[in-house]
């Protein structure tokens, strides 16, 4: 049963980042495929409305690296574009824009992942515990991140019939 447990995995996160989302009131969309980097796309209410596109990424407690994000490839880092990460072992969500990780997080230098984004969210203690780390406090459950984003994202001007 292990393995359709840790099949399974990632898919029980999304869900329970998408609930995550609506327990705030949030408008959650969630996508059919995943080829754009997209799990699901919030609808803030604005005028007009302002949509955020959210990846999610979770490990799970058993992982040898519970806290550690890595070989991750941004593909078009932009302001209404997140990712939510999530460690079982922290039991912690952040929330992160892509701008920000592609500013603050490590990139391999060499090797086959040269050029990919490595986070370390969380740290493993000598008892085994996991302890969020501080470089990354500011992000940690800031699910309101994604409403304030909304002040700050551009979005086409509305068009009218004579600018069609």
């Amino acid at each position: 049963m292990a393995y359709r447990d840790s099949a399974s995995f990632g898919r029980r996160q999304e869900y329970g980042a998408f609930a995550e989302l609506l327990k705030r009131g949030y408008d959650v969309y969630a996508t059919l495929v995943d080829d754009q980097q997209i799990d699901c796309v919030v609808r803030l209410d604005k005028e007009p409305p302002v949509y955020i596109d959210i990846q999610i990424k979770a490990r799970s407690k058993t992982a040898k690296n519970s806290g550690t994000f890595s070989a991750m490839t941004i593909k078009n880092p932009r302001a209404n574009f997140f990712y939510i990460f999530y460690s079982e072992g922290a039991d912690c969500y952040w929330i992160i824009p892509s701008l920000d990780i592609v500013e603050k997080a490590n990139v391999n230098k060499d090797g086959k992942n040269k050029g990919k984004y490595r986070l370390v969210l969380a740290n493993q203690r000598v008892d085994g515990s996991w302890h969020p780390r501080p470089k990354w406090k500011e992000y940690e459950n800031d699910f309101d991140r994604l409403a304030a984003a909304a002040d700050h994202i551009s979005m086409p001007a509305k068009q009218t019939r004579s600018s069609k």
